[in-house]
């Protein structure tokens, strides 16, 4: 299964608002050529919850003929009410993803059962890899390490992502959902950690802007070797914050943009792109990084 360096890809926008393939297609390049493990396309960081159902399937399908098999693809299923969750979950198996991270429903604040509900309904619908996503900064809702391994005996369901930030849930996850369940970090201040505490990769967010590097501090983390992660995460540390300046991704977008990886930093309503006080703390967060801006 995918270990390493995975990225939560934006998903480009045009002045108008439509989704910009071409953008797309050259971030999906850029990713292949920097060493990026594997792709997630529309998660939320695609910003899965303003693109409607068929266009979030053409963004999937477009990644999966960009990528051309050269690294895996994984699609987001996440949504709010599971059926909408299953719908997608169908239509994803058969474009050809590689695996499916769904988020925890976001708003209903569901119970653990509710949960456990809601993925076991997901997980049915396919046999496809499956993988939780909790992220309680965001969606209201934690799903603590007793749902989690309430929910790793279900056979496609293959590993988590965790987002809060807590590196102590890698061994208490571990201990509960055996070595074979995937721990994946979602929070990327704490990544390092997580990988030397035991876990397998990160789906980031940075991630989109410095893959190059981000991959050096995860293959030096998962290795084992301290010295060598701090090393290459040292000088990411400021993006880690001020790529969180305002909500995600609307920093990384206009971090993106300024890099000439997309032609624009458009983002759909209701976030709007990145206020202009915020603009010399991110672009300093860049030079520490060694980001060249076009």
């Amino acid at each position: 299964m995918i270990n390493g360096s995975i990225v939560a890809i934006i998903t480009p926008m045009s002045r108008d608002g439509s989704v910009d393939f071409a953008s797309l297609e050259q971030l999906v390049e850029f990713h292949i050529d920097q060493g990026t493990d594997a792709i997630v396309a529309v998660g939320t960081t695609g910003e899965s919850a303003t693109l409607p159902i068929p266009e979030h399937l053409e963004v999937v399908k477009q990644v999966i003929q960009f990528a051309n098999g050269r690294l895996p693809i994984i699609g987001g299923n996440g949504a709010n009410a599971t059926a909408e969750a299953v719908e997608l979950t169908k239509a994803l198996e058969k474009l050809g993803v590689d695996g499916m991270l769904g988020v925890t429903p976001y708003y209903n604040k569901p119970s653990p059962k509710g949960l456990i509900a809601h993925y076991q309904a997901v997980a049915a619908a396919t046999d496809v890899p499956q993988i939780l996503y909790n992220v309680p900064g965001r969606t209201a809702v934690d799903m603590l390490p007793a749902t989690i391994a309430e929910l790793a005996p279900v056979s496609n369901i293959i590993g988590v992502k965790e987002a809060t930030g807590d590196v102590s849930r890698v061994a208490t996850l571990r201990a509960l959902c055996g070595d074979e369940f995937k721990l994946y970090s979602g929070d990327d201040g704490t990544a390092k950690e997580f990988l030397l505490a035991g876990g397998d990769g990160v789906i980031s967010v940075a991630n989109n802007i410095v893959p190059k590097a981000f991959k050096a501090m995860i293959d030096a983390a998962l290795s084992g070797n301290r010295e060598l992660a701090n090393e290459f995460d040292a000088p990411l540390r400021g993006l880690y914050t001020e790529l969180f300046l305002e909500a995600n991704p609307i920093p990384v977008k206009w971090a993106a943009h300024q890099m000439g990886l997309i032609a624009d930093g458009e983002i759909r309503l209701p976030l709007t792109e990145l206020s202009s006080e915020f603009h010399g703390l991110l672009l300093e967060a860049m030079k520490q990084a060694q980001i060249e801006v076009k």
